[in-house]
């Protein structure tokens, strides 16, 4: 039944397997652009590496952009700008004209007079056209002789240099009233109460509508090619350098290329290599997993995740690269191997780069360029944050991250161009963004744990605080086995700096390993006062049960606290599924002739997996028995570490194991070494 069980357990990974990179192909089949690749790479300023290249079929040359820009620019140079001309502006002044003066039928002469003159000037002025502010201020006019006067459905072309401006048809104006006054003291006395700047009013007003209009009628019209390429006909020879011309023809052909070939089958040849490049990609990564880091492959949750990262980030490239405005280097890449090296190892995060930058640089701009700058950008950020649990750790990541973004671009740069003269400062502009984005590792890795159970070193750190509550009880409540846990914390960061693994996790750990005890502290030696031992009230098997209780209420104290899962595998691993030998041999010695249920002293386990719990269970079983030896010597400490290590390992609990002989070889000689200095022989000090 258990072989069975085992075989349907292995059938269901295969299909998660199967429906987790599938569902990733699919999404990416989804993301990648579906036009096909141009054959040849090549370099503006470079030879051409490639055999001799002649038309395959007629094709258009297309203009550069800075061409299409220079005849948008002439363009828009050469239209006229459109103004609204206001019919009502002079009839509304003229009446405010005529009420000043108060103009009837039976009106002195000599105010009619006065009111002919000025409505006159003003008619002249309004039909002219009035503009709020001088010619020369009007951008829009600048270089400009004309202007197009709108009056409704009718546009008339009118000179610039003959519009006014309010001030000038102001002065226009004032000249009058002031030649009408001079004629007689009447007609001063009639103008007194006429001030020009009432009667002015601008009438023309910008059109930016129609003008923008036009504009775009005539810019929509520009050619976008300049002359034809005949097929058969020689576009560059192998070693010719790829200039201008040639590099436009070749951009050229690549367009018409690619648009040539999304018809008919091209088009479903095109979409088949796309699958087999994502296929291809994919099984690098399962193969990588599978060699390297088998774990990955067992737990769902971290499949998941990496994957659907992965995904995440190209479909994010891929949109910010399609976004107009925006360029591909905005997007933080150096963020996917600094997360994916926190959750997992600095070997994973590499790889994983790599095979991500190849994906992005098959529609990323200057696909060369993009994968080098990423990749060596993304190592670097993986090598400069090997600790995150500073964060100036990180400022300095970003720092460094953005001089190899910049160091990287600026060398490539040198080797296309040959000059600074063309160098494009721009650039740095999205490097350092792209770098600054960094600082958002700290709230996604936060995120990251809470949605998919991982564990970083910051939170570890956290967690080893002794401040922190269940640490504080432990203290409180069992202050013996709260010394014992601190000492098993520094011996098993210790071993696990010099056999590699992870010292936080491993501190952690030990720190809480006993958090159980808390329930019963006085059932353990290291809690009793001097004289009372509960057990001594108590039969053998009961006693036994107490103590191996303290497994089972550590991981139910661990989980109401909401500890992470590496950590709780701790609390039920540290003493695997061996033997409560003190309780047991005693309760032979009192029954001589029963039979003894070992079932009742033994531990639930399970087997401890990772380095760091194994380290932990050996050092705990030693570090007690070490305080009972009588002796402390070298040859006593020796001989208690070697063989309670060489019993687990023949009573199977380092099966499960990442552990290496070489490995329990250096646990050895370290607990040798550091047990040795922590009871060493203090001198007797002389009495006064």
């Amino acid at each position: 039944m258990n072989d069975f069980q085992k075989e349907i357990n292995n059938y269901a990974l295969i299909l998660y397997w199967v429906l987790v990179f599938g569902l990733s192909a699919v999404l990416l089949y989804l993301i990648l652009p579906g036009e096909p690749k141009f054959k040849y790479e090549y370099q503006k300023g470079f030879p051409w590496p490639h055999e001799n290249l002649a038309a395959p079929f007629d094709f258009a040359i297309l203009k550069s952009d800075a061409e299409i820009q220079t005849e948008k620019t002439e363009l828009v140079k050469s239209v006229i700008p459109y103004f609204q001309y206001d019919t009502t502006v002079l009839r509304r002044n003229t009446s405010k004209l005529a009420n000043d003066l108060n103009i009837s039928e039976g009106s002195n002469p000599e105010k009619r007079k006065i009111y002919n003159t000025i409505k006159k000037t003003l008619t002249e002025i309004y039909e002219t056209g009035i503009l709020q502010r001088s010619i020369e201020s009007y951008e829009e006019l600048a270089g400009k002789t004309e202007i197009k006067k709108r009056t409704g459905p009718i546009v008339t072309t009118f000179p610039t240099g003959q519009l006014y401006s309010e001030k000038s048809a102001y002065n226009k104006i004032n000249d009058i009233i002031n030649e009408l006054e001079k004629i007689s003291a009447e007609q001063k006395n009639l103008l007194r109460n006429i001030l020009p700047e009432k009667y002015i009013t601008a009438n023309l007003e910008f059109d930016k509508a129609t003008t923008d209009k036009e504009i775009a009628e005539r810019t929509a019209n520009i050619s976008q090619t300049r002359g034809m390429v005949q097929v058969g006909e020689r576009i560059i020879l192998q070693g010719e350098i790829v200039d201008q011309t040639r590099f436009q023809m070749l951009e050229s052909l690549k367009a018409s290329y690619q648009k040539e070939s999304s018809k008919g089958m091209k088009s479903y040849m095109s979409a088949l290599g796309k699958i087999f490049f994502i296929l291809a990609m994919l099984a690098l990564v399962f193969t990588f997993i599978f060699i390297y880091r088998h774990d990955i492959l067992t737990q769902h949750r971290k499949l998941a995740f990496l994957l659907m990262f992965m995904v995440s980030m190209i479909a994010v490239s891929y949109f910010i690269n399609r976004f107009p405005g925006l360029h591909i280097y905005l997007v933080p890449l150096a963020v996917f191997p600094i997360i994916v090296r926190t959750f997992f190892d600095s070997r994973t995060a590499i790889f994983m780069l790599f095979v991500i930058t190849l994906i992005i640089g098959f529609y990323a701009p200057n696909n060369y360029e993009y994968i080098l700058v990423q990749f060596s950008a993304g190592v670097v950020a993986v090598f400069s944050l090997n600790k995150m649990h500073r964060r100036v750790h990180l400022v300095k990541a970003m720092l460094l991250v953005m001089f190899t973004y910049w160091f990287v671009y600026s060398a490539l740069n040198l080797i296309f161009e040959g000059s600074i003269l063309n160098f494009n400062y721009n650039m740095m502009k999205w490097f350092a963004m792209s770098s600054v984005f960094i600082l958002l590792v700290y709230p996604m890795v936060y995120i990251f744990e809470k949605l998919f159970g991982f564990i970083s070193d910051v939170t570890l750190i956290e967690l080893s605080d002794s401040n922190q509550p269940l640490l504080r009880k432990l203290a409180e409540e069992a202050p013996g086995t709260f010394q014992h846990s601190l000492l098993i914390a520094n011996l098993a960061e210790e071993v696990i700096l010099k056999i590699g693994g992870n010292p936080f996790l491993v501190r952690a750990g030990a720190l809480y390993h006993d958090i159980g005890k808390i329930s019963r502290p006085n059932f353990f030696i290291e809690n009793q006062a001097i004289g009372m031992n509960p057990h001594d009230d108590l039969n053998y098997v009961k006693s036994a049960e107490l103590v191996i209780d303290h497994v089972k209420n550590g991981v139910t104290m661990a989980r109401k606290y909401k500890l992470p899962e590496p950590v709780i595998e701790f609390i039920a691993t540290h003493h695997g599924t061996t033997k409560a030998n003190y309780f047991f041999l005693k309760h032979k010695q009192d029954n001589p002739n029963k039979i003894t249920p070992e079932e009742s002293f033994i531990y639930p386990g399970p087997l401890p997996k990772s380095k760091e719990a194994t380290v932990v269970m050996l050092i705990d079983g030693i570090e007690a028995a070490s305080r009972s030896l009588k002796e402390k010597t070298y040859l006593n400490f020796k001989e208690l570490i070697n063989k309670m290590i060489d019993d687990k390992i023949k009573s199977n609990q380092l099966d499960n194991s990442l552990l290496t002989f070489s490995d329990v070889n250096i646990i050895k000689e370290t607990l040798l070494n550091k047990l040795i200095n922590i009871y060493h022989i203090r001198i007797e000090y002389p009495k006064e």
